[in-house]
């Protein structure tokens, strides 16, 4: 990778990460949650949600920065970067809906809006470059599964 693309790189990673960073330094310590509500079957210990999480929010600030380095028309990309921008607006939003409003139903809205968002922006990455549209591909699965575990908390409480 040229060296001058390098700080462009840090700008999409380290952004990404911050929307994950701050959206949890809000929602504060779920540790308790499950104290307090009944765990749905398939719920992984907590100390994988932040592993996952920082790998994914680095996969998704790295998608961002190939496409702003991509050789396609810039409405295009505006148009990639806008469905981009969204989604992590709905990101930032969920794990304070669910955590720390305890909003489980407006939660699932939230994170049902979210997958299709990833969906979305999966397939306008693809088109504006390949990589990047697939590099996302286990955001979207992760979300998924997080869904599930969303809606069945919300059922089973």
């Amino acid at each position: 990778m040229n060296k001058h693309k390098l700080p462009s790189l840090l700008f999409y990673i380290i952004t990404a990460e911050l929307v994950g960073g701050i959206s949890a330094l809000i929602t504060g310590s779920f540790s308790d949650f499950f104290v307090k509500y009944q765990k749905p079957p398939l719920l992984p210990p907590a100390w994988v949600f932040p592993v996952v999480w920082v790998i994914l929010f680095a996969l998704i600030g790295y998608s961002a920065f190939l496409i702003s380095q991509s050789n396609t028309p810039s409405d295009t990309k505006r148009k990639a970067m806008s469905v981009y921008l969204i989604q992590l607006f709905f990101n930032f939003w969920w794990s304070i809906l669910f955590f720390k409003a305890e909003l489980l139903w407006v939660s699932v809205i939230d994170i049902v809006i979210l997958l299709i968002l990833i969906a979305v922006m999966i397939s306008v990455f693809y088109k504006t470059d390949k990589k990047a549209g697939l590099i996302n591909i286990p955001y979207l699965l992760w979300v998924g599964f997080a869904t599930y575990l969303n809606i069945a908390t919300a059922v089973i409480n």
